[in-house]
């Protein structure tokens, strides 16, 4: 075994997901706020536009980089949503958002360089850079920095090895967004110590205050963006994701996801391609309404029972919430709540170290009824403790 592995943790989520399930299949009620994944199905459309590809013979490779017509449609996006020019030849279709995260990091990572990151944060982004024998730096953040990096922590921390600092907002699992003035202050200071930025916007089509909808790409083009069809787009099962990369890279890049991937899933890439057309655009948005009032409820209710949620989150579907009030294991919390209240929830040691044993996460990807009837039995548990 490679000794590699002994650095790379499973999510302790799934052993609560798998749990969750064998009390189902038991009979028990179980009300799901652990799994980051929408509960809508894909929009009809881009199923029908998934089923007519392979109906048409769309079953063969397409170039390493992505379809041609998707990478035009993302550009188009970017133009019309942001207002930023991104050229097509830059955008790389990837097998989900963790493909293009193994691409940025494969042409950046040496032996021993250290990327710096948030704690708490994803917890694959660090995995990935002990893949390629990196040395991944989990800086402490909190609520007085929006649980985000700053350019400050990222002066302060930055080291000989360092060669990159990792970025996302929203993020998992605060859902906190990086101001635009924070951006371009952590752009500046990693360009000046020779660094590279990279940003994960996958929950981007999920900010419920437009006025904080800045890509990293509008600011500079030498930043690596990763971006998914999983979150806004309701295509998790589906495996589509994109990179963004700074155009002295994409040949490399080119190279590598020709090795690793050859090429992204074909019938996929034809489904994602009527994403961008008017009428699944707008069934989108009213999805993304629905999760901002589920978080619009859910945050006070959750408060209103003692968790502490310093900042409204900004984006994505997570509530990251300090249990302390009622323990100071989060993780034997979660497999308590699960058990005595039926309510499934993700323990923090997930997402870093930081305070770890004193948070858990909510995700209110389920509807608002099951969401009232969590809190209805969060209640009762909480008030036996």
């Amino acid at each position: 075994m490679a000794r590699r592995m002994e650095g790379i943790e499973s999510f302790h989520v799934m052993d609560i997901l798998a749990r969750a399930r064998a009390m189902e299949a038991a009979g028990r009620n179980i009300v799901h706020m652990e799994v980051g994944e929408p509960d809508f199905v894909t929009p009809q459309a881009i199923i029908d536009a998934g089923i007519q590809a392979l109906q048409q013979g769309q079953t063969h490779y397409t170039p390493a980089l992505g379809l041609p017509a998707l990478r035009e449609a993302i550009a188009a996006y970017y133009q019309q949503h942001y207002g930023a020019a991104v050229a097509a030849e830059r955008i790389i279709i990837t097998p989900g958002a963790s493909g293009a995260l193994q691409l940025a990091l494969g042409v950046l990572v040496n032996p021993g360089d250290e990327v710096l990151m948030a704690d708490p944060g994803y917890p694959c982004n660090r995995h990935f850079v002990r893949l390629f024998e990196g040395r991944a730096v989990s800086i402490p953040v909190d609520a007085e920095s929006a649980y985000q990096l700053t350019a400050e922590l990222i002066q302060k921390n930055w080291q000989a090895a360092t060669i990159a600092a990792m970025l996302a907002s929203p993020s998992n699992p605060t859902g906190t967004v990086i101001a635009v003035d924070e951006q371009q202050a952590i752009l500046t200071a990693v360009s000046q110590r020779g660094g590279c930025v990279l940003v994960d916007e996958i929950y981007h089509g999920l900010i419920y205050d437009d006025e904080e909808a800045t890509t990293a790409l509008s600011l500079s083009d030498d930043v690596f963006v990763i971006n998914s069809f999983s979150k806004f787009f309701g295509m998790t099962g589906w495996r589509l994701g994109w990179l963004v990369a700074p155009e002295a890279y994409i040949g490399a890049i080119d190279r590598l996801a020709q090795n690793i991937f050859l090429a992204p899933s074909t019938p996929a890439q034809f489904a994602a391609l009527a994403a961008f057309e008017p009428s699944a655009m707008a069934e989108l948005k009213q999805r993304r309404d629905e999760f901002k009032i589920r978080r619009d409820f859910l945050l006070p209710a959750l408060r209103g029972l003692g968790f502490e949620i310093p900042l409204a989150p900004q984006g994505a579907f997570y509530l990251y919430a300090d249990c302390s009030h009622f323990t100071d294991d989060s993780y034997t919390f979660a497999l308590d709540v699960l058990e005595q209240a039926g309510v499934a929830i993700t323990p923090g040691r997930d997402f870093g170290s930081y305070h770890a044993e004193q948070h858990v996460r909510f995700a209110y990807t389920t509807a608002q009824d099951k969401l009232e009837q969590g809190v209805e039995r969060l209640e009762q548990y909480l008030t036996k403790l």
